[in-house]
């Protein structure tokens, strides 16, 4: 027969592994999150990039075949 203590160290195993696995899949959850949102980041500042880029190209052809 299983005495008290052991039952409750038991008790605190089990939920300490569960614990711990639902902290390591919500840091999963986060760092996914935080991926996610830095290639967005990333990307609008590139779009932003190739944007001010062709206007300068634009504006220097204007600019040539102005005058």
């Amino acid at each position: 027969m299983v005495g008290r203590f052991e039952r409750n160290k038991d008790t605190v195993q089990e939920l300490t592994e569960s614990a711990a696995t639902h902290v390591g899949n919500i840091a999963g959850i986060i760092a996914g999150a935080v991926r996610d949102v830095t290639r967005e980041i990333g990307n609008w500042i590139s779009d932003g990039i190739e944007m001010r880029e062709a206007a300068r190209k634009a504006q220097l052809d204007h600019d040539e075949t102005t005058g």
